[in-house]
């Protein structure tokens, strides 16, 4: 229901808390399916290992390769040719781990050629820093942006009908006052009727008796 949906949002918006949630490249050191590596590492949070494992994997398609695959909870870019770096390619292994609920650690060791990695190459780091970046920021925002968007429909919602349940007592309310009126218009007809009809009574009765008197008079008449 609609009510258990704003629940469900509200405690999900809690959830998340107010704590800052930096996104931040470094370097560490990574298991990836061509054995351990020095690598970049990032945060990505409020996501899923599979649609990160998607979602990279496209942003590797963007560049000139031979083949993308996904092995596991791992994405592998072989003979990735970045342009900018001239006509050698290069080979990267991503992988994705669930550290805590949605939060998400990304590895990214790029292998140069002959067991030659990243590290060695600063300019280069600086551009997978970039990317990685960019799509951790995206990422980790992108979801709270959906969210927001269903919040933001619910509280206008909510608004509406706020609005409207205001607008309906204003209504009763002006009621009321016509009510009121009306009451005190229908009290005062109410006590001069009742006045009148004192005054009809008295006629009724004065009226009554000289009906008696003329049937008296034409009784007496033989």
């Amino acid at each position: 229901t609609l009510s258990m949906k704003r629940s469900m949002l509200v405690a999900l918006f809690f959830s998340y808390g107010i704590n800052a949630q930096e996104i931040r490249v470094k370097e560490s050191s990574g298991s990836f399916s061509a054995g351990s590596a020095p690598c970049l590492e990032v945060k990505i949070y409020n996501a899923s290992v599979s649609d990160l494992k998607d979602k990279w994997k496209d942003v590797l398609k963007d560049f000139k390769n031979e083949k993308v695959k996904v092995n596991g909870d791992e994405v592998i870019g072989d003979n990735i040719l970045i342009k900018d770096w001239g006509n050698n390619p290069v080979d990267i292994y991503t992988t994705f781990d669930e550290k805590s609920d949605k939060n998400i650690e990304m590895k990214v060791a790029v292998d140069l050629g002959n067991g030659n990695f990243l590290k060695n190459d600063r300019d280069k780091q600086k551009f997978i820093e970039k990317i990685m970046k960019e799509f951790a920021l995206k990422q980790s925002i992108e979801p709270l942006e959906k969210q927001i968007k269903e919040q933001s429909k619910l509280v206008a919602d909510i608004e509406d009908k706020q609005k409207s349940l205001e607008k309906k007592n204003e209504n009763l309310k002006k009621d009321i006052e016509n009510y009121k009126e009306k009451i005190k218009k229908a009290e005062e007809e109410i006590k001069n009727n009742e006045s009148e009809i004192e005054k009809k009574k008295q006629e009724l009765a004065a009226q009554q008796k000289a009906l008696e008197e003329l049937k008296k008079k034409k009784e007496s008449i033989k």
